[in-house]
């Protein structure tokens, strides 16, 4: 039996930079995203794949993640999750408003006892793919943020939100709300931060011409490439102009409700290895400090 997810996928992330020309150079030019829409609040980018937006570009004093937005299932019951997701310590931010963002739909914004703003869409529009293209995003993969409490998070997600655990390792727990093996990584960590977020490829080849467009660019790959343990996808990390760590993945894990959840023994290298192929060098000082720096608005 196929399992019935409220949500059915994060989609899309809302950051704070302070440049926001910058800011959309960088992201369209460079990372390989599009403009769909500007206004004084702010640049909405789209990947080419069928999602209204991926990102959303806002001005700000110090570089920041705003928001994370996943999109509530057609026969969900948002008033329902927010009741879950109030009863696991968040708090209601911003009630159910009709937004004119593109895609439009009504959108709920939490926020969770760690201070991390979580928006349910519902009723989004799809808009028309773009031809796929291997050297550009078609949405957004996964966020994996910081939790001085990795379990405690991971209740969160599953309990109120109704995510699966789809794996744990020493330092992580990867969680699911579709067929994708993670939406959401939650790493162990003293702070609460943002960690990374990552685009989807459409495959390794695309992985490796868009991180060759990156150092073309002279942005250093932070670590990779890769292949992860967890998910099993190809990755490639960068910091970006303002220091928030950005992900190419591709090749993420299918899987449903058989999949064996695994444990933290299931999940370890020989010495010297962070990834499956073993070619990955050490994650640079840069990528490692970044990935802690990132602070939820």
């Amino acid at each position: 039996m196929t399992q019935n997810f409220p949500i059915t996928g994060l989609r899309s992330v809302e950051i704070e930079v302070p440049d926001l020309g910058a800011a959309t150079a960088f992201y369209t030019d460079i990372w390989g995203l599009f403009v769909v829409a500007r206004s004084d609040a702010g640049v909405w980018l789209r990947a080419t794949g069928s999602d209204p937006y991926v990102l959303a570009l806002h001005a700000g004093t110090e570089p920041a993640i705003r928001s994370m937005t996943f999109r509530v299932a057609p026969d969900g019951d948002p008033d329902a999750l927010v009741a879950a997701m109030i009863a696991h310590g968040a708090q209601l931010a911003a009630p159910p408003v009709k937004t004119d963002e593109p895609g439009g739909g009504t959108i709920t914004a939490l926020r969770d006892a760690q201070g991390r703003t979580i928006r349910l869409v519902l009723g989004d529009d799809s808009i028309a793919p773009l031809p796929v293209d291997l050297d550009r995003p078609e949405r957004i993969a996964h966020v994996n943020f910081n939790s001085d409490d990795v379990d405690r998070d991971a209740v969160f997600y599953t309990k109120a939100l109704g995510f699966t655990l789809t794996d744990r390792s020493k330092m992580m727990a990867f969680v699911r709300t579709n067929s994708d093996h993670h939406s959401i990584v939650i790493a162990d960590a003293p702070v609460n931060t943002l960690n990374h977020v990552a685009f989807q490829m459409p495959s390794w080849e695309g992985v490796m011409r868009a991180s060759g467009r990156m150092v073309d660019h002279r942005f250093p790959i932070g670590w990779g490439p890769g292949r992860h343990g967890p998910g099993n996808n190809v990755f490639a990390y960068f910091v970006d102009p303002f220091g928030i760590v950005i992900e190419y993945t591709a090749d993420v894990l299918q899987v449903d409700e058989h999949y064996r959840v695994g444990w933290p023994q299931d999940w370890t290298w020989p010495p010297g290895r962070s990834d499956q192929w073993g070619i990955a060098p050490p994650k640079t000082l840069e990528c490692k400090a970044a990935q802690l720096a990132i602070p939820f608005a």
